[in-house]
């Protein structure tokens, strides 16, 4: 029987993670290398090792109604899109509220988590923490790994040929925390992804130049849509999703370039995808286009050379005079705590987890691993939701039996073929959180509501499909997630 839960990183899956621990009655002690939550979202003027690190000027993708804790909505007075203070202050708020705070040991590094002796009977941990120095080992029915994913940069040099010549200074977006020291400067950034397209967006205020490379092209969204409503209320619906499924491919397919071009032509731009039918995260920035169209920032191919003060590109071009390199590469996935890693099996980015949430390995299912899964939606109802169905797990609630741990398709029967095989952690938001709900019984019955709630209901079907939904019904029923959903609308106008 599972009691004590060890819960590693304090971020906003791990305050997920214990908060669930505690509405269950279970134990649980959550480990934080840092002295407070709030993880990625925590900013801090120097990258610290073993942390996520994010620049001064990170806002939000995702609006503020699609983001909240499923009963943890944002202040009404909150802009739609927040800066990074803001969530944290959202997050403490949050920890404070349910009271996670005192569950929470600070400052205490997790070394080492490996099976008892015995797991195969019993599905225990030891866990081995450090802290002021002093080793402790501790033994726990359960393990929730929330660290998160942004922490081991991908500086992929053997790529770039020529680049231990290259006399500018080079690093990893990871280190970028603001622009002016690049003033005056000629800056290349590699990568297109929201990291990449922000920081060349942000430099080109001050740079002489931003030249911004992509291997790939990718689809550029703002997040302001139709009548300056946020585009994921727009977006992210039950009706939209159904609509995609039962078009046929071609259609969908054709619906789809056709929206994303609905703003500006990528292609006149540089940027459209190789795949332009793949459903890959696309990149949010309202600016990007027109920086590019005032020419501050120029969009270049992949990097085929670097010299000592120039680069040389796929098609041939040559820039001269460039004097630093931003690589927005992304990171890998690394749990350096794991004394076996072929549990959590990492291969150029594939992780095989049941669910995205469960090591199929395990003889006990007694590890869950919060926060991996990528999709179309925001991640903190995504984490909420995933901790609800991992304890509900552990304490055999939910029971596994029959069920195929072993898929070879890491986590579910329903990664749609539309993500391409290189997004092997991206699925769709609503089918994914959808088969979370359907397994722990807290799935809106559409049907029932319509029959009892019909003004809900269709809020439910056509609006956005927002955290509180997952909240209606079942095992965790908030009874304000109806007044939530009936004024999300109104929120967003404040």
């Amino acid at each position: 029987m599972v009691r004590r839960v060890a819960v590693v990183g304090a971020g906003v899956s791990g305050l997920a993670a214990t908060k669930w621990c505690l509405e269950e009655g279970l134990e649980p002690i959550c480990f934080e290398q840092s002295e407070d939550v709030g993880g990625l979202w925590r900013y801090t003027d120097q990258a610290e090792e073993g942390r996520a690190s994010i620049y001064r000027t990170v806002f939000t993708n995702s609006c503020k109604e699609m983001m909240c804790y499923s009963d943890f909505p944002f202040p009404d007075d909150h802009p739609n899109y927040m800066h990074n203070a803001r969530v944290q202050h959202y997050i403490c708020k949050y920890a404070e509220h349910f009271d996670l705070r005192r569950h929470i040991q600070f400052k205490t590094l997790v070394t080492k988590v490996k099976k008892r002796p015995d797991f195969s009977v019993t599905g225990q941990w030891e866990v081995v923490t450090q802290r002021d120095g002093k080793e402790e080992t501790a033994v726990f029915d359960a393990v929730m790994v929330c660290s998160g994913h942004h922490v081991y940069p991908n500086l992929p040099l053997a790529d770039f040929p020529g680049i231990q010549k290259f006399k500018g200074c080079y690093f990893h977006s990871r280190e970028y925390k603001e622009p002016e020291k690049f003033r005056g400067k000629k800056v290349l950034v590699v990568g297109l992804g929201n990291s990449g397209c922000d920081i060349a967006v942000e430099l080109s205020t001050v740079a002489s130049q931003v030249y911004l490379s992509s291997r790939s092209g990718s689809w550029v969204m703002s997040r302001v849509w139709d009548n300056g409503y946020p585009w994921d209320m727009l977006v992210i619906t039950r009706f939209r999703t159904w609509l995609g499924n039962i078009l046929p491919r071609a259609l969908s397919d054709w619906l789809y370039v056709r929206g994303m071009n609905r703003f500006f032509k990528h292609e006149n731009f540089g940027l459209m995808p190789l795949n332009r039918t793949s459903r890959k995260e696309p990149v949010f920035n309202d600016d990007l286009p027109s920086r590019i169209a005032c020419g501050v920032v120029v969009m270049k191919p992949n990097v085929k050379e670097f010299r000592e003060t120039s680069v040389l590109f796929q098609d041939g071009t040559v820039q001269d005079d460039v004097d630093a390199v931003v690589f927005a590469t992304g990171y890998s996935y690394s749990y350096p705590f794991m004394e076996d890693d072929s549990i959590i099996k990492s291969r150029d980015n594939q992780v095989t987890l049941y669910k995205g949430i469960l090591p199929p390995q395990l003889e006990k299912p007694t590890m869950a691993v919060i926060g991996l899964v990528q999709s179309l939606g925001p991640i903190i109802p995504t984490v909420d939701l995933q901790c609800r169905w991992a304890v509900k797990v552990f304490q055999e609630k939910k029971k596994l039996k029959g069920e195929n741990l072993k898929q070879p398709l890491f986590f579910l029967s329903s990664v749609p073929r539309r993500y391409g095989s290189s997004t092997t952690l991206q699925t769709d938001y609503i089918a994914y959180m959808d088969e979370l709900a359907s397994a722990i019984g807290v799935k809106p019955n559409v049907l029932k509501l319509l029959l009892t709630d019909p003004w809900l209901a269709l809020e439910v079907i056509f609006g956005p499909c927002s955290p509180y939904q997952f909240r209606l019904m079942g095992p965790g029923k908030w009874n304000g997630a109806r007044k939530a959903i009936l004024t999300q609308w109104d929120r967003t106008l404040q």
